[in-house]
């Protein structure tokens, strides 16, 4: 298996407590253009647990997606 590589490229915010976080990160996989991420990490962003990455254009779409909810009335 190929080693995965990555750079935080900025950290935009936690989302979750506990040993580890979930966080929201844009991040550079493997030398290749950075994408908003969302995954767990652990406190030394040495391990971490699949997640989820977006392209801006789909980061956008998500935004307007959460706007458009009213997250109070949603059965969860």
């Amino acid at each position: 298996m190929a080693e995965i590589k990555w750079e935080i490229k900025k950290e935009l915010g936690s989302i979750g407590e506990g040993k580890w976080k979930k966080e929201v990160n844009i991040i550079s996989w493997n030398d290749k253009p950075a994408k908003i991420d969302i995954r767990s990490w652990d406190a030394e962003h040495k391990k971490m647990s699949k997640g989820i990455t977006f392209s801006r254009d789909e980061a956008k779409k998500l935004k307007e997606l959460f706007n458009s909810l009213d997250l109070d009335t949603l059965e969860m």
